[in-house]
Formats: structure tokens, sequence, C-alpha cells
């Protein structure tokens, strides 16, 4: 009700780009800092990380000199305005990821919970504060930076000396033993993440310069109404079961029973709760958000089925990092790619852009549901090799 749809859109617009930038500073590495068995391999990838993250803010630094050119690609002059703060920003999300992922392995899930919260409320707050004090366009972008800023400082000295004294000591050889035995994150995970992180970032990237900001708006408020409480969730049972599965894997125990009563939990409440939600959704957003806002109901209903589907597959993603099946894993992701880019086309050449967010969504839930099957059978597959050695 603060802020309007073009000051979400060069809120998205300003969070896409960064985003594709993160995902370079550590070519996936940081998933398997979660993965050795013996700590100072795990000490050596979070190294490593630190390493690629300050070459890329340095290379982001640089182009921030670019910033207009920038800005007029994407025909969004405002964005030059805020474009120095990228740097700030790709530092502040990928110094989590490494961190986040270093507290996975160390079973700080306390250290994890306080910095999503206190992001969560540092975000909503600086988000009012902004707003109520007339700084109406750069509020959001502002309030996006801050909070990560200002959360991940605080995680770090609240952090105690048991959790961040292990990361003091860097041993070179230890880096080589670890970048090898797990190059595959960088060989198939990295351009599997870039691909679905261009192909999630396409609706904006390629749509607003198009379109412009204020259907931007429109849809980035309905991906941050529809995916933020389904992202903390997944998030968050992502991460338990991340350490779950790799301490029962690296045990020799079963996993698929366990996959299995998740997969029918989720259904039995997801189903019934978004059908519900897709017959009022056009009229909620109306009464939550206020008049004008009725278009991203309209986008939310179609985006339900890709929700569903998007909680499920997202909270066991790694699974393809636990099996090194990452090539199979990238494959999906140009899949995915390919349906969504399809969608979004259908809709430029026929300059509707309700049609290409259906288009994109449609496409998007089909790749994502075949994603998971796959991940599922991974399961199946790997307790039958458990019962071939029982037998055996």
């Amino acid at each position: 009700r603060i802020y309007a749809p073009e000051d979400f859109g060069l809120l998205t617009l300003f969070v896409s780009i960064s985003s594709v930038i993160v995902i370079f500073t550590t070519a996936e590495y940081h998933n398997a800092i979660v993965l050795p068995k013996e700590q100072k391999h795990s000490v050596a990838m979070v190294h490593w990380c630190l390493i690629q993250l300050s070459v890329v803010v340095v290379l982001t630094l640089i182009s921030v000199f670019f910033s207009r050119h920038i800005a007029l690609l994407f025909n969004v002059p405002s964005l030059s305005r805020y474009y120095w703060l990228m740097p700030f920003m790709v530092l502040a999300n990928s110094g989590w990821n490494i961190l986040n992922y270093w507290y996975i392995y160390r079973g700080n899930y306390t250290r994890i919970s306080g910095y999503q919260l206190s992001q969560s409320i540092l975000s909503a707050g600086s988000k009012l504060g902004f707003g109520y004090g007339g700084i109406l366009q750069g509020g959001l972008v502002y309030s996006v930076v801050l909070s990560p800023i200002v959360s991940l400082i605080t995680s770090l000295l609240r952090a105690g000396k048991d959790s961040l004294r292990p990361l003091r000591r860097l041993v070179g050889h230890d880096i080589r033993e670890v970048l090898s035995e797990y190059r595959n994150f960088p060989i198939y995970s990295l351009p599997r993440s870039l691909v679905n992180m261009i192909a999630g970032q396409l609706p904006i990237l390629l749509l607003t310069p198009i379109f412009g900001v204020r259907y931007v708006g429109w849809w980035s408020m309905a991906i941050m109404l529809g995916f933020t409480p389904i992202s903390v969730i997944a998030k968050s049972m992502y991460q338990v079961m991340y350490q779950y599965t790799t301490d029962r894997v690296n045990h020799r125990l079963a996993i698929y029973p366990y996959f299995r009563r998740f997969t029918w939990l989720v259904l039995a409440l997801g189903i019934p709760m978004l059908s519900v939600l897709c017959y009022f959704m056009p009229e909620l957003t109306r009464i939550v958000l206020g008049a004008g806002w009725e278009e991203t109901g309209v986008y939310l209903r179609w985006m339900l089925p890709w929700v569903l589907c998007n909680l499920l597959t997202g909270s066991i993603g790694f699974l393809a990092d636990i099996f090194f099946k990452q090539k199979i894993g990238l494959g999906f992701e140009i899949l995915t790619s390919a349906l969504r880019t399809a969608g979004v086309v259908v809709g430029v050449m026929c300059h509707d852009f309700k049609l290409s967010i259906i288009g994109y969504s449609m496409g998007t839930a089909v790749a994502v549901a075949a994603q998971y099957i796959w991940l599922i059978s991974l399961t199946r597959k790997y307790d039958a090799t458990l019962t071939s050695a029982t037998d055996a």
C-alpha cells in the first residue's frame, strides 16, 4: 500500500541482476561444504569459496562505472542511481550462502534460524521506515541491501569462537584436494544453476524492456506473495533433510520411506489449501494490497501448481549433489529453461504479458514435477542397492 508497482518492478530488476552475479561467486562449491567427512576438507571448501567471492565482488565493483549503460540496456534509467549498491548486495548474499552451509555442516541450526528471523524483521521494518519517510523509489532497494548486510554481520558476531575457530587455519593442499574431489559442482552444478537462474529471472530481464516496470511490479508482487512463505518452509526443510540424508547415506541406511512420507504429507496439506486460495486470489490481493493490485491475484492463480511443485522439489534438490548426479540435474534445468522460454516467447509474440506469465508458470510446473519424480527415483535406487548388498 505504500509503494507503487513501478517501485516493486525496479526492486525486482535489481535483485534479478544480483542473483545472476551471485551464482559465479562460489561456482556452486558452497553446496559441497556439507559433504566431506573430515572437517579440514569442509574448511578448505569454505576458504576457496571466500577467495572466489572476493574476485567477483571486485569485478562487480568495476561494473559500477558502467551503471548508466546497464540501466539503458533494460530501459530503466532509474536503475543507474542505485546500481552502486550491487557489490554490497552480492557480498552479503553470497557471504551468507557460504556461512549458511558451514552452519549446516556444524549443525548450528539456531544460527540459521536467527539469521532468517533477523533478516525478515529488518527487511520489513526498513521497507516500512523508508516508505513512511518518503523514500519511495529507492526505499525497497535500500532495504533489500541493508537487511542481509546487518544480519550477516550480526550472525558472525554472535557465532562464537567454537563455530569460527576451525576456519582460521588455511592449508593449500587441502584446497587442491577438495577442488579435485568436488569438481562436478563447477562442471555441472554451475551451468545447471546458471540456466535455472537465468530462466527464473527471464520474465524480469526480458519483459521489463518490452512492457515496463509496472507490469513487472505486478508480477514481482505475485512472486513475493506466492514464494516467500514457500521458500522459507522449503529452505528450512532442505537444510534439515540435507544433513539427515547425508548422515544416513554415509552410514548406508535406507532413505526412501522418509521421502515417501514427506511427499504424501505435502500433497495432503497443500492441494486442499491451494485449491481454496485459487478461487479467492484476485479478491484477496485487492483486500490486502489495495485497489489496482487485482492483476497480481490473476497471476497468482496460474502460479499455484508451480508453487506446490516447487515446495516438493525445492526441499529435496540436494539429492542430485549427494548422489553426484549433477549432469542429469543440468538436463532438467535445460528442460525447465526451454519450457519457460517458450511460454514467455509466445506471450511476447502476442504482445500479451498475462499470456507470457501463464506459459512461464505452466511450463515450470511441468518441468519441476518431472524433476521431483526423478529425485525420488534416486532414493529408491539407493535403497535397492542396500537390499542387494544385504541379500549378498
